[in-house]
């Protein structure tokens, strides 16, 4: 393919010719693998079993030979196998989003040009004379752009719609050509030596050659990968690597390099994109609710991906990516490796990989992050989407089934993330910030409770919280001054009964109504426990309570509203909590404006 793509080329791209071709190196792998099977299981047995002498052994030197021989053409063309697979799948991806912009093209009668160019119809009324405004045409955003007549004019209404289709041809066609040149790069390398031997140093040579990646093609690398070791050793791990193994893990296992704790976040960022796409092309056409809803949640994560960075935003790296359980997804808004500070913030109840978390959860990360590079223009915030929050699907009361199970599980795949940003950020002591919401705060409070405690995180931040699953804040292991706490007087989850309160309530009001008041007393004389504990925002608890908003309140002009328990990392709705956050996650914590406690 020319480095100079058009979408012509990638239009009329056969891929289905690059998975035949794929499948003819994987039948000469697998008769590769026969025959060395062959010669180590028949051959070389038989040969030992029955001869002895000079001749026999210069026999078995030969037969060992040609069996590593073997192994090599097996290993080497299953990678190819696996590498023009995988060239196939992501260009399909971009010839996809090429024929959708051809198609909307063709539907309003627009030209798109050999160079990507589109061409749009009069339309629309002048705002002098109510005649038709003239067409143009509209080039990719960052070429020569809309060549409309400018003045004083009302829009031509085909303008916007042929830029979007301009700049759609152009994204696809510059992705093809990226994913062309990364693709080369990797064929080139699968080059196996001249002649019929294959000499020891093709397999071991580390010093510039990819040799060793390739002992066991695709099995070997996976099994390479040091999914059970702890962060630190994964980050050696690929830091000892030569750019060719990197470049092949990166082609062959983006979705296990991507979700690695350990690994740098450029890497992470790249391999996830990359992975990201994979798994569009995996749920596309699928027609279950989890397929629409995560394609929905992962579509609109490409979409930011995609767009360009506003001035003042921080860059956005997609740090983890799966469609596990209810989906993992795993976003920052600024590098974590290079920040001083960094905040990462767990989501909670009813939480998956939607759009709902696309749109919504990683706005109040992004939210935090410009908060937190007010002060420090390196920080960085994420939100962490690694374990299965309790949906209100999973039964009768969503927070009456949601017990600990998921937040301890939660808890521990939290800790080996901030492990990871602990081992690969470049500052000598960074400084850490672990945010809980709703359920996610029981999420936190289980990863304190964990080995010792969550791994680099300095300060603790509970907001909306229905208990954190310990009953003191100096429980929490980074000291009482460094947990704090927003609560809006009309957040209702911070207000849910105790588990005993709710039991003995229940049976009181089978009895008589007025009983209920008494008998939560009984339970709860203090009147400060929650679902999971002690109320966070209790004095009894000893957290510092910052000042949030109190929030719209439970009945709205519409009917109930639990909007109280959603705000908090919104500046716009709540600009107290959110600017209070931000100075945590900033390390300045002593400038916070603070509430009394409940």
């Amino acid at each position: 393919m020319s480095s100079a793509l058009t979408w012509v080329q990638l239009r009329d791209l056969k891929c289905g010719e690059l998975e035949g071709a794929a499948d003819g190196w994987g039948r000469s792998s697998n008769r590769a693998d026969a025959a060395r099977d062959r010669i180590e299981q028949q051959l070389l047995t038989g040969l030992r079993d029955t001869q002895e002498g000079e001749a026999a052994q210069a026999a078995v030197g030969r037969l060992r030979q040609l069996g590593r021989n073997f192994q090599y053409v097996y290993t080497e063309c299953g990678l190819l196998r696996t590498t023009l697979n995988s060239l196939a799948h992501e260009m399909r991806t971009q010839q996809r989003a090429l024929r959708d912009a051809l198609d909307d093209a063709a539907a309003l009668k627009f030209t798109v040009h050999a160079d990507g160019s589109v061409t749009y119809p009069a339309g629309g009324e002048g705002l002098v004379d109510g005649a038709p405004l003239r067409g143009g045409t509209a080039a990719s955003s960052g070429s020569a752009g809309l060549t409309a007549p400018s003045g004083l004019v009302a829009p031509n209404p085909h303008a916007g719609k042929a830029q979007d289709i301009a700049d759609r041809v152009t994204g696809a066609v510059r992705a093809a050509a990226e994913i062309d040149w990364r693709y080369a790069g990797i064929l080139r390398r699968l080059k196996a030596e001249d002649g019929l031997k294959v000499p020891a140093s093709t397999w071991k040579d580390a010093a510039g050659d990819a040799a060793e990646v390739r002992d066991a093609a695709g099995a070997y690398l996976k099994d390479a990968i040091p999914r059970d070791a702890s962060p630190v050793e994964r980050r050696d791990w690929w830091a000892g690597l030569t750019q060719e193994q990197r470049e092949e893990y990166l082609a062959v296992y983006p979705d296990q390099i991507g979700n690695l704790d350990g690994i740098p976040a450029l890497v992470r960022d790249a391999a996830n994109r990359d992975n990201l796409s994979l798994l569009i092309g995996k749920l596309e056409g699928r027609d279950d609710d989890k397929s629409v809803t995560q394609l929905a949640g992962l579509r609109e994560i490409e979409r930011q991906l995609g767009a360009a960075t506003k001035p003042g935003e921080p860059p956005m790296f997609l740090l983890g990516i799966s469609d596990e359980g209810n989906g993992r997804a795993i976003v920052s808004y600024g590098n974590p490796d290079t920040s001083k500070n960094v905040a990462a913030y767990v989501p909670g109840l009813n939480t998956s990989l939607d759009e709902d978390f696309a749109k919504n959860d990683l706005k109040r990360a992004l939210d935090t992050a410009k908060g937190v590079r007010y002060h420090d223009p390196s920080g960085a915030a994420i939100a962490w989407l690694g374990y299965d929050a309790p949906q209100s699907i999973d039964g009768f009361s969503s927070l009456a089934v949601a017990g600990d199970g998921r937040a301890i599980e939660g808890g521990q795949r939290f800790n080996e993330f901030t492990g990871g940003l602990v081992a690969t950020n470049e500052n000598g002591n960074p400084h850490l910030t672990a945010i809980g919401h709703s359920y996610g705060s029981r999420t936190v409070g289980a990863a304190t409770q964990q080995g010792d405690g969550i791994p680099g995180v300095g300060d603790i931040v509970l907001v909306g919280s229905p208990g954190v699953g310990v009953d003191r804040a100096e429980d929490l292991g980074v000291g009482k001054e460094h947990v704090f706490v927003g609560a809006a007087e009309n957040d209702v989850v911070t207000k849910l009964p105790s588990k005993p309160q709710a039991a003995v309530g229940a049976v009181a009001a089978a009895v008589s109504g007025p009983l209920v008041y008494v008998a939560g007393d009984i339970a709860d004389p203090g009147d400060d426990d929650l679902w999971f504990g002690k109320d966070p925002a209790s004095e009894a608890f000893g957290a510092r309570r910052f000042r949030v908003d109190d929030g719209p309140g439970l009945v709205g002009g519409i009917g109930p509203s639990i909007d109280a328990h959603s705000q908090y990392f919104d500046p716009k709705r709540d600009s107290a909590s959110a600017h209070n956050i931000s100075l945590i996650a900033a390390g300045r914590s002593g400038k916070i404006n603070t509430q009394e406690h409940r």
